[in-house]
């Protein structure tokens, strides 16, 4: 009988153990969420810089509202269109598993919403918690449309870090002094590069270093000895930014929607697209300490090279005494890098590493080689208005020489399950054309892609690996690359042109960050790998808007796997049209 218990007890908690867990599991589904929002995209009077200007808004704020859920919880957003240009919204970083339909980039996976109508974007947040951001997907809208996405663990779920006594969005932007729209339309015109940005902002305000912009700087009082998490995100249209915090250290704990290896740093480098996940202590003296982001420019190219700011305002900072004044001194300033650091810049990104061992992808089914960088349309007539690029051409950006034109009579997903032709076609190149020298003297024959609407084919489920590697044509630069409708692991990275045979053996299989953007460093590559398992024509592109209206983009094509949770649900009946 003894034996008998001996045999039957542990048997006995294994089933105890797996009830118990099957009981934690639905409790959780039990607490997800619906949440319902109205977003109402309207014009309203914005004033920066001295200067009231008309500004493309969500409910009227700038930034837009955050959002927050919780890992597992749906959401069900009311789009409605007041404003007089097309629009649509980009749930950035969101899987949006099956459901392209909820993704939103216009005329991909679906048509805008077109003045006075609307569109009811529904998804469920499936196995992600971290800091994303919304925006919209519609030409350069994006510059004022925008807002916070901030995803927490399930109920009964903590972080992998101690509890911070209170987090804040940090959302870096660019401000012109002029609708982002007509910058955009100058820009199409002439074929030469975009006027660069009249500010950078935190939170949408430009900070102390502006015109008329200093009683409107951002401030965050925080208590002596409290620790916060400052969920850092960089919306702006075009650039990418070091950020610090005078005299104060920052502990990387995440990035995108993955916890990281916690580091320590005075300073952090994030592209456009990125998110991360900071914890700063309010251990200095108590005073005033100012956050300050400037860019980081890789390109040969003019920039904003201004610097926005806000102020981490300590409660029990001295009052100077004096009536209408706050505190006695002027707030403490951070020392950032030079704008063209590239060794700070890569030496960061080489530290963020995923908390724990992940599963790489060890075979790989499509291994894809991607150049990718600017290049120049050649015109007839030089000195035509429309051709003020350099020497007298358009730019124009591609990935393996293709530059990626957006259709305009259906977006690709409606046209694909429709089974409309003469909207795409599927032979996207997986490697480049031709062989070079990728970041040497490039010949001037090599400078002028073709302009097409081409994706590539991938069979639900194969394992992917791109190499995503920069050109020095025109110029080398850092382009941040996003994935839409799925994350990668980012393996390996390095300057020079990529060698498979030398740098496949250095690669990171452990523990490599999971990311849905990674910038190429400038004159070097990037290596990411993936599953492709999310049915549904997904777009990637440089989150360097500039770079992307000049075609530095494409879309993978997942075509659906076996039964119904591998393939893409039936489109809703509000769908746009074109």
């Amino acid at each position: 009988m003894k034996r008998n218990d001996q045999i039957v007890q542990p048997w006995s908690s294994c089933l105890l153990l797996g009830l118990l867990f099957i009981f934690a599991f639905l409790a959780s589904l039990s607490h997800a969420e619906i949440h319902y929002h109205e977003f109402v995209i309207e014009a309203r009077p914005v004033k920066r810089l001295c200067r009231t200007h008309s500004t493309v808004t969500v409910n009227g704020q700038f930034p837009g509202p955050t959002l927050q859920v919780r890992n597992g919880d749906t959401l069900v957003i009311r789009a409605i269109n007041r404003a007089r240009y097309n629009v649509t919204l980009h749930w950035h970083g969101v899987r949006q598993t099956r459901n392209p339909w909820a993704d939103g980039p216009e005329y991909v996976t679906q048509c805008p919403i077109q003045p006075g109508r609307s569109y009811t974007y529904r998804f469920t947040i499936e196995d992600q918690e971290g800091t994303l951001w919304w925006h919209a997907h519609s030409r350069w809208l994006r510059a004022t449309v925008y807002g916070a996405l901030i995803v927490y663990p399930r109920m009964g779920s903590p972080y992998p870090f101690p509890m911070p006594k209170k987090e804040i969005p940090i959302l870096i932007g660019e401000w012109w002094d002029r609708d982002p729209m007509d910058v955009l339309r100058q820009a199409l015109f002439t074929g030469g590069a975009p006027n660069i940005s009249d500010a950078l902002t935190i939170n949408g305000q430009p900070g102390d270093l502006y015109r008329c912009s200093s009683k409107e700087t951002v401030r965050f009082p925080v208590e002596a000895g409290e620790t916060i998490l400052l969920r850092i995100i960089n919306s702006a249209m075009n650039q990418e930014h070091f950020f610090g915090v005078a005299n104060h250290k920052l502990t990387v704990v995440g990035v995108d929607t993955s916890y990281t290896k916690p580091f320590s740093t005075s300073v952090i480098m994030i592209a456009p697209g990125q998110t991360t996940n900071v914890l700063l202590t309010a251990d200095r003296p108590p005073a005033r300490y100012y956050m300050a982001a400037h860019a980081y420019n890789t390109a040969n190219a003019a920039f904003d090279n201004t610097t926005t700011t806000a102020i981490l305002e300590y409660k029990s900072a001295p009052f100077n005494g004096k009536k209408g004044k706050s505190r006695s001194s002027a707030p403490i300033f951070p020392i950032l890098p030079g704008f063209n650091d590239t060794a700070t810049a890569t030496a960061f990104t080489a530290r963020i590493k995923s908390l724990h061992q992940v599963q790489v992808p060890t075979v790989i089914d499509e291994n894809l080689f991607f150049t990718v960088g600017l290049g120049l349309i050649n015109c007839s007539n030089p000195n035509s208005p429309r051709c003020q690029g350099p020497n007298g051409t358009r730019f124009a950006a591609s990935i393996n020489n293709i530059s990626f034109v957006f259709p305009r009579r259906n977006s690709l997903m409606q046209a694909y399950i429709q089974g409309q032709p003469g909207i795409f076609t599927t032979d996207f190149p997986p490697v480049p054309p031709i062989i070079f020298d990728y970041t040497g003297n490039v010949s001037r024959g090599l400078w002028q892609p073709r302009k097409r609407t081409k994706l590539y084919k991938l069979k639900f489920g194969s394992r992917v690996q791109i190499v995503f590697q920069d050109t020095s044509i025109v110029s080398v630069e850092d382009h941040p690359m996003h994935l839409h409708g799925h994350e990668f692991y980012v393996v390996g990275s390095g300057f020079g042109n990529f060698n498979p045979s030398t740098d496949t053996a250095k690669f990171n299989l452990i523990d490599p960050p999971r990311r849905n953007t990674i910038g190429t460093p400038p004159g070097g590559w990037v290596a990411v790998r993936f599953v492709a398992e999310n049915p549904g024509i997904w777009l990637l592109h440089c989150h360097i808007d500039s770079h992307l209206t000049w075609g530095l983009a494409m879309a993978f094509l997942v075509e659906n796997g076996v039964g119904k949770l591998q393939t893409v649900q039936p489109p809703p009946l509000d769908l746009p049209r074109c």
